[in-house]
């Protein structure tokens, strides 16, 4: 019986572990940007649409009517193994688990970690900087305690979206 419900969630409600589907639309807010300098606020948009290539999904930040169209592809949904094409040879690895596309790498020797959760009605968008040369050291007291690097987080970028569509 219980095999039963299983099935027929599935079936009726879509598979629930792996797929991101739900999440589809398009998303407005405004984006506040946290640094040494003070605060910004800028309007930003996301787009997260269905194309005609399977597995492919268009993936547009929008900030001040400026859009930066990226491909989101399907590596493994079941592992939330995904790949942000940035469309000009740059290629991310994004995991998606819970509701939540997760990114961590560095450019230009700064470290960033992205985040978008989504929610019944919108999402939270989050990038966090860090410059590789702003790091302390600790720890290393001796063979049972570890060197820690730690990163200040230099920059917070943050928005809560709404879904519009």
């Amino acid at each position: 019986m219980k095999r039963f419900f299983t099935v027929f969630a599935i079936l009726f409600f879509g598979h629930p572990f792996y797929g991101q589907e739900e999440y589809l639309g398009r998303y407005k807010g405004e984006l506040e940007i946290f640094n040494a300098k003070g605060t910004q606020k800028i309007p930003m948009e996301f787009h997260f649409l269905e194309t005609n290539n399977p597995g492919h999904y268009d993936y547009v930040l929008i900030y001040n009517n400026e859009p930066r169209n990226y491909t989101l592809i399907a590596e493994d949904k079941e592992s939330g193994r995904y790949l942000l094409d940035e469309n000009n040879g740059i290629v991310l690895p994004t995991t998606f688990k819970d509701g939540v596309f997760y990114s961590f790498f560095e450019v230009q020797g700064s470290l960033l970690a992205s985040r978008i959760a989504f929610h019944t009605d919108g999402a939270d968008f989050e990038i966090m900087f860090s410059k590789t040369t702003d790091k302390t050291t600790t720890g290393a007291v001796d063979d049972d305690i570890p060197q820690v690097t730690g990163y200040p987080i230099s920059v917070v970028q943050k928005a809560r979206l709404v879904k519009v569509q």
